[in-house]
This record gives structure tokens, sequence and C-alpha cells, in this order.
């Protein structure tokens, strides 16, 4: 669990800080706080965000699943219409509109694993 001992490498001529085991519980317990954030919380604290993982997982509190990147959003299908009009040729297009608002054209004579491998980069961002 958690001790009392110093945490953190201190630097030379540094001395460590020492934290109780209250003090310990108290930040890790903001930390567990909804929409706190753990470097947020380890910065007000003048505490590495680590050593503050390091108290977390120390106390068997599993790491945080990560958020999902990207929200399920609406999709609208055109009526099949639209599709039989635009023959051989034509220079349909599709626009892909991002979660941040931000706006992608693509048109019809795209190569499908280039816009996979854009529209991956995008989500990684």
């Amino acid at each position: 669990m958690l001790d009392g001992e110093d945490d953190g490498g201190a630097a030379p001529g540094r001395r460590r800080r020492s934290w109780t085991l209250d003090e310990k519980r108290r930040i890790i317990d903001e930390s567990l706080e909804d929409g706190a954030s753990i470097a947020e919380v380890a910065r007000r604290h003048d505490l590495n965000a680590n050593q503050l993982f390091t108290w977390r997982r120390q106390c068997g509190l599993a790491p945080a699943e990560p958020k999902k990147l990207a929200p399920i959003l609406p999709v609208t299908i055109t009526p099949a219409t639209a599709a039989e009009e635009s023959g051989p040729g034509s220079s349909g297009q599709i626009e892909i509109v991002l979660a941040e608002g931000e706006r992608i054209l693509v048109w019809s004579d795209v190569e499908t694993a280039a816009l996979t491998r854009v529209l991956k980069a995008l989500s990684r961002r």
C-alpha cells in the first residue's frame, strides 16, 4: 500500500519531499473526481503525474480506460435516385464533416486506400 517514504527523484542539492499517508490519499481522491485531470491535480500539488499514477496503482486502482476518440455521429443517406442520375465520368463528391466542424470534400475518383489512410490519421489527432 502507500508508505510514508520520500518520493520522486530529487535533483542534486534539492531535498526530496515527503508525503504523509493522509496527504497521498487526499490527492488520490482528488484525482478520482469526475472530470479531474491527473496532470492538473499533480501540478496543483507540485507533484509529478507519474508519481500520482504510482500512488493510485499502489492503492489497487486500475488506470482509467481511455475515452473513445470519436462519438457516433448521425448519417444521412440520400435516395437511390441520386446515385442513378450520376453516370460514368460524373464529378460527384462526398462531404465528410468531422466532430470539430472541419469539412473534407472527396471526389468520386478518390482511391479508397488513400482515403482510409487519411481518415485513420485524422482519427488519431
